[in-house]
């Protein structure tokens, strides 16, 4: 059992199969500020390869029209992950599906365009690959049938729809694969194991009233903190599509959505009754403890916040899509590629409608309500760093990681 700062007594759980967090915390306290944000380039597990699911249908009009990738003809939308034309759809399909295996005649170097995709296929297929064209975007022959038969039943004109009762509309295959890969992300990296709790610093007696004690609760909150930084940060990496991104674009993704994850994941376990809010270590706080810290002023918007999102019903899987919305937002300040990012988000908005329709239909306004909570977050985002800053003046120390995150300057 422990005892929380609050008084409060808890199991002494912990999920041990998470983030590792470097020995000790201080050592990343102290350490480069910025490696952990460049760490997120670097991911060794199956996640970088997979698929950004773009949205079917008619490629965005422009004032040129968009080509293929792989050949050069007009493009007719986005297709197993690359913007392609309908030939090199199909083929890339037919390959695939067909475990087609091709030789080249001419060495294996054919420049492809439209009119050599009919001489060489090798080079067609090698060409589809190394654009992006991902195999992990065929759906299987059951999945064809089972979503023809989803299209039948949802059209009036159709014998199975006048049959059959008006059903919640169902997740795409695709959309499924997402959900499984994002709650798999959830499991694994947003719990900090008991080791790396145990590395925060102790949260001094209750009783200690002295400036070194007040230095030190404070010093409890920011190692907290890091811990749900550097958990915001690994599930970011595993967001399908995020590493397909610039280096650069990934940072000011992080950088700037990692407060409005972090208050989102507390206030999911505000204890209304209690009045408390609970942190990554499984314990409970009270606003006695954070006043004693020195944080009452950054930690009252957390506390509104919390009472206000009481009457959304968030559970994990709608958490685990709202993170990566909130990490993939297109209008943050310095993102370059807004286009990718746009269309990555919009992926997810979309998983995030489908899942509500089929679990919760008849709460028609709940999509509405957890979007405009976004907005509040983005509020609190705003005015984040400037109680930073008022912290900095009351000579509090600010880790530097913390400090390269939020823009604080030493």
């Amino acid at each position: 059992m422990n005892i929380s700062p609050s008084g409060v007594i808890v199991p002494a759980t912990a999920d041990t199969t998470t983030v590792s967090l470097p020995e000790p915390v201080h050592s990343t306290i102290k350490g480069d500020p910025g490696a952990l944000l460049v760490a997120a380039q670097d991911c060794n597990g199956s996640f970088e390869n997979i698929p950004v699911k773009r949205k079917k249908g008619p490629a965005p009009r422009l004032t040129e029209p968009e080509l293929c990738r792989v050949c050069g003809d007009r493009a007719s939308g986005y297709h197993y992950n690359v913007l392609s034309c309908e030939g090199c759809k199909g083929f890339f399909r037919r390959s695939i599906t067909k475990n087609a295996v091709y030789k080249c005649k001419y060495g294996g170097k054919c420049e492809m365009d439209m009119y050599m995709r009919r001489k060489c296929q090798e080079c067609r297929l090698r060409k589809c690959r190394e654009v992006g064209m991902l195999e992990e975007c065929l759906l299987s022959e059951d999945q064809i049938k089972a979503k023809r038969l989803r299209r039948q039943s949802t059209d009036p004109a159709s014998p199975a729809a006048a049959a059959t009762p008006t059903l919640p509309a169902k997740m795409s295959p695709e959309q499924t694969e997402i959900v499984e890969q994002l709650l798999k992300a959830q499991r694994e990296v947003l719990h900090p194991s008991k080791e790396d709790v145990e590395k925060v610093t102790p949260w001094p007696n209750d009783s200690d009233q002295s400036k070194e004690a007040a230095e030190a609760r404070f010093s409890h909150f920011t190692d907290l903190t890091i811990l749900g930084v550097q958990a915001i940060v690994e599930f970011s990496k595993r967001i399908p599509g995020f590493l397909r991104l610039t280096r650069e674009d990934q940072i000011v993704l992080l950088k700037s959505s990692a407060i409005e994850i972090l208050v989102l994941d507390v206030a999911r376990r505000y204890d209304e009754k209690m009045d408390m809010l609970y942190f990554w270590n499984g314990l409970p706080y009270s606003r006695h403890n954070f006043k004693h810290a020195g944080l009452t002023e950054l930690v009252n918007p957390m506390y509104d916040f919390s009472k206000r999102i009481r009457n959304v019903h968030i559970d994990d899987t709608a958490y685990a899509i709202l993170a990566s919305i909130i990490v993939l937002s297109p209008d943050r300040a310095d993102v370059s590629d807004h286009h990718t990012v746009e269309k990555m988000q919009e992926v997810f908005l979309e998983t995030l409608q489908a899942y509500i329709k089929t679990t919760m239909p008849s709460d028609r306004l709940l999509l509405p309500r957890i979007l405009m909570k976004l907005t509040d977050l983005r509020a609190i985002n705003n005015t984040h760093c400037e109680q930073l800053l008022a912290l900095k003046v009351e000579n509090h120390k600010i880790p530097p990681l913390l400090s390269e995150i939020w823009d604080v300057p030493q």
